[in-house]
């Protein structure tokens, strides 16, 4: 069963508790100039109206075209920009805004995986300074030596081994599966409940996406996070992903468990992001 035109609860079924909660968020942008004193400022709307849930151990997929909202939709909650209107919940609790007490516990919590590795990694630091700082944030580890381990057990659970023989590696002298598994780490050092994977494999090779997408579900397995999976790639969705939730100019136009939405579209928004996907069985038409 799938539902239509609603921003309500993609996750959260089958009995599990719901970690992350996102109700009636509504992000705005100013648009041009002012225009005289008394006269107001044009908005547009990114996210309009749009509530989500997402559940421990399960992964929610949020796909759509760019520009649809859902990137910005992740990054409110992962409270990298505030919300022009809603709520978001951790745990039942509406949560800290930027700056205010318990704001660095929810960052601890709720951890953002971004598109491109290197950008989100510090080119001057090796992956031993990136890993040993966030494992000092968040997790009551002292000495050099134990954080040491520490760094190396993250790297052995997002599968770089020998994992010293990364240690000491600037982002340039990785490749960008590898760039992203130290992302990857860096997040778990925090030990979240929640993790926001913003389309993590689009800038990987092909041969990369299956892996980093594994290494997904199996933390959402052992680790038994919420993921929120943010993707335009409906056939990984589909095989990754428990629920579906599309977006289109904004708003959520379907939403429902991943094989009913896709395999059984009911909006027209959907249908046509199945109908441009490419498919793989197809062949190619021969020449005459």
């Amino acid at each position: 069963m799938t539902t239509t035109d609603t921003g309500t609860d993609a996750g959260g079924r089958a009995g599990a508790r719901v970690v992350l909660e996102g109700r009636n968020l509504i992000k705005e942008y100013p648009v041009g100039a002012r225009s005289g004193l008394l006269r107001r400022q044009r908005t547009m709307r990114a996210v309009d109206d749009v509530s989500i849930a997402l559940a421990q151990g399960r992964v929610t997929a949020l796909v759509g075209q760019s520009g649809s909202g859902k990137s910005t939709l992740g990054r409110m909650l992962a409270r990298l920009i505030p919300a022009t209107e809603g709520q978001i919940l951790l745990d039942g609790r509406e949560v800290p805004t930027q700056g205010s007490a318990g704001h660095r516990e929810y960052v601890g919590d709720v951890q953002l995986i971004l598109q491109d590795p290197f950008a989100s990694l510090n080119p001057l630091r090796r992956a031993a300074y990136t890993l040993g700082r966030a494992v000092r944030i968040h997790q009551e580890v002292r000495g050099e030596a134990a954080v040491q381990e520490r760094c190396v057990q993250l790297l052995e659970r997002v599968g770089l081994t020998p994992a010293k023989r990364y240690l000491d590696r600037f982002p340039h002298e990785l490749s960008g599966g590898e760039r992203q598994r130290v992302s990857f780490a860096r997040a778990l050092a925090a030990s979240p409940t929640v993790l926001i994977a913003d389309e993590p494999v689009s800038m990987l090779d092909v041969t990369i996406r299956k892996e980093m997408l594994d290494l997904i579900d199996s933390l959402r397995r052992d680790e038994d996070l919420a993921v929120l999976y943010i993707t335009h790639d409906l056939g990984s969705a589909r095989r990754y992903s428990d629920d579906v939730m599309v977006m289109h100019h904004g708003r959520v136009v379907e939403a429902g468990e991943s094989r009913s939405v896709i395999d059984d579209p009911q909006h027209e928004y959907t249908k046509r992001l199945l109908a441009a996907a490419p498919n793989p069985a197809a062949r190619p038409t021969q020449g005459p």
